[in-house]
């Protein structure tokens, strides 16, 4: 799986669990040095990060003979490398939305054309509700592959009587993927002549969709270890959440329009599922950064109805000198780049507030701002804050580094964060009066999201046992 999030390892599991700092280091420098002494002379390079994690895991899960091996393609489909295995017992294609559109194209259409590349002739493929035309472009492309192509039934269908089928992984959005994983699960075990699947559920006649003949997979009773999996499925970085002490954070490493949409259902049922602070004083903190050419002003658009007190901005690095973690550097980005991309959110965030004053009478008076500050002497600590009328007025903040951003929202409050240096680090009124709500308030919520690598960076802070 494709990207980690603290550490390298992540992408390769064995029996759920990141294969140890031992058999990584020996299966890297085994395929190092394999490939650099068979390489062409004429095209004397290495294949690129993703590609060689790609080969090194095929090679892992060969050498360790594992049983069952379910790869996520990195982007797209029909050209990702990982899409190199001939026959798959079944291939998936969950829920399509908008995402790479340099690489894959820009409508969903484009998208499902790619995405349709995994399918393999003769061997069954499944899909969850799609838009129409998309749902068609998937449906051609398995017929030119000689595909068998099925629409997974909605979770509902699975469920007996009243008995509501229990997740482990929170959001509406999860249902359509659990009903994709066990289909996919039920394919398999049939695969290896497994027993006591549960009986097959009568399909109804009309099982087409919007009249294109994409027939429905028939639901069937679920096995205890099936209900047992969906209930106990966990997975980092996605509908997270943390409570450390009067601070919760809630971690979703959402990064598209549609699971934007999904991450703010969730974290204001979230947020509201919460006791309440008995004298009512909480804060609400978006703690943001988006990567690679997605479209910002589109998905900050999108959580402006969660009614934050604060909007932080930072780019994906740990620290100012990112040294200190190797598997979370992106040696593509520089700092002054990412800063300046903080900046067009922050000013983004600004005007979306002021659009909205006068639709919305939640939000606050609007955000007046005549430029930046520049940035504080002190290096180590450079804030950055749009100048507003009086102090808190959904203020936007913007720090160097993800370290910084956590420490000021916390305000000494986790126990896993020290404290913000004084000496510099409030220097604007906004972000001095934040601080002392912060550090007064019953209870702080704060959303971090827009970027896997952002959550990445901000678990390695909040949960150190992910660094182990």
């Amino acid at each position: 799986s494709s990207p980690h999030l603290v550490q390298v390892r992540e992408r390769i599991r064995i029996n759920g669990q990141p294969i140890s700092k031992d058999l990584f280091s020996k299966y890297f420098w085994l395929v190092y040095n394999r490939l650099e002494e068979t390489k062409d002379p004429a095209h004397a390079s290495m294949p690129a990060y993703f590609r060689f994690l790609t080969i090194m895991a095929f090679h892992v899960f060969l050498q360790e003979k594992v049983d069952l091996a379910v790869v996520e393609v990195g982007i797209g489909g029909t050209y990702d490398c990982t899409n190199i295995i001939r026959a798959p017992v079944v291939c998936g294609v969950s829920s399509l939305g908008i995402d790479h559109t340099s690489i894959l194209g820009d409508t969903m259409e484009k998208i499902a054309w790619q995405k349709g590349g995994i399918f393999k002739p003769g061997v069954p493929a499944f899909t969850v509700t799609q838009p129409e035309r998309p749902l068609e472009v998937l449906r051609e492309r398995a017929q030119e592959r000689k595909c068998p192509l099925y629409l997974c039934p909605e979770l509902d269908d699975f469920e007996e009587g009243c008995r509501a089928l229990k997740l482990g992984l929170a959001g509406a959005h999860q249902r359509s993927n659990a009903a994709l994983a066990l289909q996919l699960a039920r394919t398999w075990l049939q695969r290896r002549g497994c027993q006591g699947l549960g009986e097959l559920k009568e399909v109804s006649p009309s099982a087409e969709l919007a009249g294109r003949p994409v027939p429905l997979a028939p639901a069937f009773r679920l096995s205890d270890a099936m209900l047992q999996g969906l209930r106990d499925t966990e997975w980092p970085g996605r509908t997270q959440v943390l409570s450390h002490g009067p601070v919760t954070w809630y971690l979703d490493g959402a990064h598209t329009t549609s699971s934007i949409q999904a991450c703010v259902r969730w974290f204001r049922q979230a947020a509201l599922n919460q006791d309440k602070p008995h004298d009512g004083s909480e804060v609400r903190v978006l703690l943001f950064n988006a990567t690679g050419d997605r479209d910002t002003a589109a998905l900050l658009k999108l959580l402006v109805p969660c009614h934050f007190d604060y909007a932080v901005f930072c780019p994906n690095f740990m620290e100012v000198s990112v040294g200190n973690n190797a598997d979370q550097q992106n040696f593509n980005v520089t700092l002054e780049n990412a800063l300046t991309r903080c900046l067009e959110n922050q000013r983004t965030w600004t005007r979306l507030l002021e659009e909205k004053v006068g639709q919305d009478p939640w939000l606050p008076t609007p955000l007046r701002v005549g430029g930046l500050l520049q940035p504080a002497p002190a290096r180590s600590s450079l804030l950055l804050v749009p100048p507003a009328p009086r102090p808190l007025n959904s203020p936007a903040l913007v720090f160097p580094c993800l370290a910084q951003a956590l420490r000021w929202v916390a305000q000494g409050r986790d126990p896993l964060l020290a404290a913000p240096v004084a000496s510099g680090a409030h220097l604007h009124p906004a972000a001095s009066s934040g601080a002392v709500l912060l550090r007064e308030a019953a209870a702080v919520r704060v959303l971090v999201t827009g970027s896997l690598h952002l959550v990445g960076g901000a678990l390695r802070l909040l949960d150190p046992a992910l660094s182990q």
